[in-house]
Formats: structure tokens, C-alpha cells, sequence
């Protein structure tokens, strides 16, 4: 009771602080904030120790900075519960329902739709007080500058559009940081605020377009071109701004859907000029200014280098289960500490494919049911995946294979066993986010008093081959989970074919995995008290850049300044001193709390978890063993599926026809299949419906 007293409390603070933030960007753009608010806050934070960039660093960077560490402590204080989360059921459950099912958006929840028109009406609010504030100005200076009224209104123009940039680019890095304790708190996950990043990243991009062309042509029109090449000592520095402009618009290229989905590695590495684009944006509006956009970027760059620090690590690959519809399970060796939700990602390297790609898959297995083992299930689509199948295939030693692991990273809560029905359809490999659910809530249903709600899996395939992946609903490992008490059943359906075909002589096989010698069990980067960790490595760090920046303004900048009465401190050279020392900070308690976290781990890892697998003499059946499955629980399995050769479901009858007050509908598949069942569930027929999609395909 207490503990929910304290979380109730920080949940309170951080509204509180978070809407006063949210004020701030309301009235920026108005006189009573720059005339009034802004130059009394300067006055007062105004020192030798932080010159200019006091004011921004209180207003912009300390309120998110403070909501991060607020929803860190609030996350640890529930990290130890059951992770039921609360129903989203009842009037607010609604809103979570399709708003939008087809167009560039996607598929938006009525909650989405109303957090992306309240976003627009800021910027419109923000572009259209820039102006009436600043147009009436126009003819006085363009008589003091000797130029015409409209193009003195043209170089205006090109301003507010940057100024108006700086607020998609102040939230564009907040949907990325996969660790965020702001994201959980808000419960959303890394995979779900992609498109938030993607609709933020346009919008920025259109505007910083605009304000690039526009003052060229400003520029061109008032004989200024020269202007273009300019970087003074002090004040805006154009070829840096057009710098980082030229890498914005190269990565904003890359990231065209045929571009993206044919040329991947050439999309993925051309994101790396987010790093070119940051730099010369600070050095093209000086640090003062940046302190708009380094809330977001500040955490984004701890949560990135904890994720470096993370993938330095080879994970222990216990065994792999390899499906003759060109489908693989790996299972690895994890912390017991280490829990996480159903329908979490993580990303995987294998070195010996490719060092630099990264892809992302869903966890299959249950941190309940298999509490010291993680696997994910990976369908052969691409050429990554075919050589890694192909490898796994022609396995003829069980020699260990370097994989590096990222994540896992989910939801903080799930409320699936809160509904009475719940109606999973997949298409394909879209089956994977729901093998971990389906996993858990056999878990929960075998536990005390644990009523599990009616579940039906309606799954569809191309080929009937495609039908062993069914098999993966229960994990390799024997399980003492009774699946006859459960409430699933299983509608398979395969499209192309009329007939089972020879796929039933088809066997699975397991492959075992030596230990390597380095291989370590997966564990979250800051170990089990991770958001603890993370909330010390917040504060430290900014406490650290803060002390730095002080003695290199007052011991440093300061004294350089006042040598000489003309000579000034370089802005650029000012904004490259700040910049690295917030890396050197990041990387400095980031670092160091990771390998405390390390050692912890590696003293705890039982030795069970790093022996290596019994196997014969010859060696000959542990790579090329069957599938055992319990006799019981996978003859129930079989009991409660159905399979229909030859057509499609009728989604509308199937959703349409439950009975329930509350029908959980989840749909995970070809952005189709995806469209189809968000169009039906949004419907005002299916009032007893709350729908979720699960994409992965950005």
C-alpha cells in the first residue's frame, strides 16, 4: 500500500512537471515569454560558470532530465509485481481503437489521432504568433537595411521556419531510446513509437527544407549569396547549418519505402548521418540555442551507448530448433534476474554474416515459464535470415556460434488476461508475438485462482509446411504446464494448398551448442535493478556536465575572454568543449555502472547455465535430433487445432460473433491483413472490441 502511495505521488509530479514543460512550448513563441519570462530567467542564472546556456538548461533540459529520473524510481518500485498491468477496458479502452485504417499514416488509435492534432496546432500556433509578433517589424527594418519590405518578410519567413523545425526536432530522438523510462511510463513501447519518430522526422525535415531554399533565395535575391560561405567567430554559422542540412536531406532520402525495404544496409547506414546532422546543428546555432533539442538527444546518447556496451557481449546459444519451413528458433541462456513481457524485441548480430547489420525479432518464450532461457523465432525472408538458415542447416559440429544480442526491450505491463476473449489473428511469420503471449497466459492459467481468458488463435499460412510452426507454441524444453485446462483453441488456415502434402514426414530438428568460452548468459545492461541504475546514471552524468561546464567556462572560456578586449572565445570552439564533455560524462557513469552490474552478474550465473550440453560419443543425434515434445501436452495441442485446406478465414463472422464484454483483438501480419481486421474492429457493430496491432515493419 505504501509503495503504491509513492508511485501515485511521482505519478502526480511528473504531470505536474510535464504539462508546466509542455507550457513552455506554448508560449515561447509569444512576447510574454521572451520579453517578460525568458530575460528575468536569464538575469538570474546569468554567471561566469554557464554564461548563456543557464537559462536553457533550466528550462529545457532540467524538466525532462527530472521526469526521467522520476520514472525510473517509478518503474523500480513496480519492477517486482506481477506484470498484469490495467485493463483498457471500460470508457477510455475506446480510444485505443482505430481511428485511421489505410493512408501514409498507418493504422492510428483515436488517442494518436488526437496527440498528432494537438501537435499540429502547436505548430501552427508556434509559426503563426512568430509572425504576428515579428512582421510588424518588417518595414523599419527594411529601411534601416536599405532592402524592400517583402524580402526583409522573406528572410522572416525562413527564420520561423526553423524556429517552428526546432520543436519536431526537440521530441524527434525521444520515440528511439529503446530504454526509455519516459516511453514505459506513458506505456508506450520502442517498436510503437517508430512511426511517431518517422512522422516527426517529415515534419522537421519539411521545414528545415523550406528554411534552407528559402534564405537562398533571400540570399540570391539580395546579392548576399556570399552568405552561404560564412562562419564567424560569433553568431549563426551558415556553411555549418548547410552542413548539417546536406546531411539531413542524404539521410532523409534513404529513408524512401523502396529505398528502405530493397536497399536496407543502405538505409541503415545512412542513418548514422543523424551524428553529422546533431553536431553541425549546434555548432550552426551555438550551444545556448541547442539546449531545446538536448533533452531528447541526452537521453537517447546514454541509452545508445549502454546498448554499445551491451552488444559488446557474445550470448550463450544453448540450442536451435530449425523448422522445414525455412523457420528457426534460437534459445539462449539468460539471467534469472532478467524478466521481461510478452511480445518484447530484441536485436541480433551474427558476426560470422555480417559484423555491422543488426535486425530485430520477437521473443517467443516466457519469462514465467522459461526462466532461464530466451528465444525467438526467425522466418527466412531475406537474404540475412537465408544465409543464417542455411548455415544452421548444414550444422556439422556443435561448435558455438558468435551471436551479440541488444534488448530485450517491451511494454511495461500487459493487460491481456484482463479481457474475457481474446482473438489473435497472424499472418505468417506474424504468429511469433503471440507464442510469447499464448506462453505466458498458460503460465498464469496453471497459477492459483488464475482464470485465463477464452483464446482463439487464427492463424494463416501460404503453405501447409508452414504448420510446424505451430509446434513452437509449447517451448523445446519439457514443461510441466497442463494445456488441457486451457481455453485455447487454434483456426489454422493454409491458402495455397488442398491437401497436408508430405509436410507431416517433415521433422524439426534440434541442434545443442557448445559453450564458448566468452558466451555469457543475457542480462539486462544495468542488471535486475536496472532502472535504479539508469536513474544514478541520469543524475550523475548531468551533475558531472554541469561541474565540467562550469570550470570551463569560469577557468577557461571566461579567462580567455578577458585577455584581450576585442578577441572573443570562438561559439564553435564553445559548442565542441560542451559536446564532448557530455560524451565524456555519459561514457564516463555509464561505463562504470555497467561493469559494477557485470561483475554482480557473472558472480550470481549458477554453473548450471554454463555447462555444456550432454552429448553422444559420436556425436551424430545431437545435431540432428528430433523434436521431444511432451507426449501430453503436445497430443492437446493437436486436440484443439483445426485446420482448414484451401481459404481464407471469414474475419467478420469470427470477430463479429464474440460474445463477451470485453473482446481483446490482436493482429500481427502483412500491413493488409492488418488494415482488414483495424477496418472491422472500428466499426460501430464491434463495440465490445479493443483492438491492437503489433508492426514490425517501420
Amino acid at each position: 500500500m505504501e509503495k503504491e502511495v509513492i508511485r501515485w505521488v511521482i505519478r502526480l509530479i511528473i504531470l505536474v512537471v510535464s504539462l508546466g514543460y509542455l507550457l513552455v512550448w506554448i508560449m515561447i513563441p509569444t512576447n510574454t515569454f521572451y520579453v517578460n519570462w525568458f530575460p528575468s530567467i536569464r538575469s538570474r542564472t546569468a554567471s561566469a560558470y554557464f554564461e548563456g546556456s543557464g537559462a536553457g538548461l533550466l528550462i529545457y533540459v532540467f524538466p525532462v532530465l527530472f521526469v526521467a529520473l522520476l520514472a525510473s524510481f517509478y518503474m523500480q518500485l513496480g519492477s517486482k509485481e506481477v506484470y498484469v498491468g490495467k485493463s483498457s477496458c471500460g470508457r477510455w479502452g475506446s480510444w485505443k481503437n482505430p481511428a485511421l485504417v489505410r493512408g501514409p499514416l498507418g493504422i492510428v488509435s483515436w488517442i494518436e489521432m488526437l496527440f498528432l492534432a494537438m501537435f499540429v496546432v502547436l505548430l501552427v500556433w508556434s509559426f503563426g504568433s512568430y509572425i504576428h509578433r515579428i512582421f510588424p517589424n518588417a518595414g523599419q527594418d527594411a529601411s534601416s537595411q536599405g532592402q524592400l519590405v517583402w524580402e526583409v518578410k522573406l528572410s522572416y519567413m525562413a527564420l520561423l521556419l526553423g524556429l517552428v523545425g526546432y520543436i519536431c526536432l526537440s521530441f524527434l530522438f525521444f520515440p528511439v531510446t529503446r530504454g526509455s523510462s519516459v516511453l514505459r511510463i506513458i506505456g508506450v513501447t520502442s517498436e510503437e513509437s517508430i512511426k511517431y519518430h518517422i512522422w516527426l522526422g517529415h515534419i522537421a525535415m519539411t521545414l528545415f527544407m523550406l528554411h534552407g531554399l528559402i534564405f537562398i533565395i533571400y540570399w540570391a535575391k539580395t546579392n548576399q549569396i556570399s552568405q552561404m560561405w560564412q562562419w564567424p567567430k560569433v553568431g549563426v554559422s551558415n556553411i555549418a547549418g548547410e552542413t548539417a542540412l546536406a546531411a539531413g536531406l542524404c539521410l532523409w532520402a534513404m529513408t524512401w519505402p523502396q529505398i528502405r525495404r530493397q536497399f536496407f544496409e543502405l538505409f541503415f547506414y545512412a542513418h548514422h548521418l543523424y551524428v553529422v546532422f546533431v553536431v553541425f546543428f549546434v555548432f550552426h546555432v551555438g550551444f545556448p540555442s541547442a539546449t531545446t533539442v538536448l533533452p531528447g538527444f541526452y537521453l537517447f546518447l546514454l541509452d545508445r551507448y549502454l546498448r554499445f556496451l551491451q552488444s559488446q557481449q557474445r550470448v550463450r546459444l544453448v540450442s536451435a530448433r530449425v523448422l522445414p519451413c525455412q523457420t528457426i528458433e534460437l534459445n539462449f541462456a539468460k539471467h534469472p534476474g532478467l524478466s521481461y513481457m510478452p511480445s518484447s524485441m530484441v536485436f541480433i548480430n551474427v558476426s560470422s554474416i555480417s559484423r555491422l547489420q543488426w535486425h530485430p525479432f520477437t521473443v517467443t518464450s516466457s519469462s514465467n515459464m522459461d526462466t532461464d532461457s530466451l528465444s525467438i523465432v526467425i522466418k527466412c525472408e531475406g537474404n540475412w535470415s537465408k544465409h543464417l538458415y542455411e548455415k544452421l542447416s548444414s550444422q556439422s559440429s556443435p561448435d558455438p556460434l558468435p551471436i551479440s544480442l541488444e534488448g530485450p526491450y517491451g511494454p511495461a505491463s500487459t493487460d491481456f488476461h484482463r479481457h474475457d476473449r481474446l482473438v489473435m489473428i497472424s499472418g505468417g511469420s506474424g504468429i511469433t508475438p503471440f507464442i510469447s503471449i499464448i506462453r505466458d497466459l498458460l503460465f498464469i492459467s496453471n497459477g492459483d485462482n488464475n482464470k485465463m481468458p477464452q483464446i482463439k488463435l487464427v492463424c494463416i499460412f501460404k503453405k501447409a509446411v508452414d504448420l510446424t510452426m505451430l509446434e513452437l507454441l509449447l517451448p523445446a524444453s519439457s514443461t510441466e504446464i497442463d494445456i488441457s485446462q486451457s481455453n485455447l483453441q487454434i483456426e489454422a488456415y493454409v491458402t495455397r494448398e488442398e491437401s497436408p502434402g508430405d509436410y507431416a514426414k517433415e521433422h524439426i530438428r534440434t541442434i545443442q551448442f557448445r559453450p564458448g568460452r566468452n558466451d555469457v548468459p543475457i542480462t539486462a545492461p544495468l542488471g535486475p535493478s536496472s532502472w535504479l541504475w539508469l536513474a544514478a546514471v541520469i543524475a550523475s552524468s548531468f551533475v558531472m556536465f554541469l561541474l565540467i561546464i562550469g570550470v570551463l567556462t569560469r577557468y577557461y572560456i571566461y579567462k580567455a575572454e578577458q585577455k584581450s578586449s576585442t578577441a572573443t572565445f570562438s561559439d564553435a570552439a564553445r559548442s565542441g568543449l560542451y559536446m564532448v564533455a557530455i560524451c565524456l560524462c555519459i561514457s564516463f557513469t555509464a561505463s562504470l555502472a555497467f561493469l559494477c552490474n557485470k561483475k554482480w552478474n557473472l558472480r550470481e550465473v549458477t554453473i548450471s547455465n554454463m555447462e555444456t550440453p550432454s552429448i553422444s560419443s559420436t556425436g551424430a543425434e545431437f545435431h540432428s535430433a528430433e523434436t521431444e515434445l511432451e507426449a501430453l501436452p503436445y497430443q492437446t495441442l493437436l486436440d484443439n487445432t483445426n485446420v482448414h485446406y484451401g481459404e481464407k478465414p471469414d474475419l467478420e463472422s469470427i470477430l463479429l460473433g464474440c460474445k463477451g464484454s470485453s473482446v481483446g483483438v490482436l493482429v500481427s501480419g502483412p500491413r493488409g491483413l492488418r488494415q482488414g481486421v483495424a477496418a472491422l474492429c472500428s466499426s460501430k457493430r464491434a463495440d465490445n472490441i479493443h483492438f491492437k496491432s503489433i508492426s514490425f515493419t517501420w
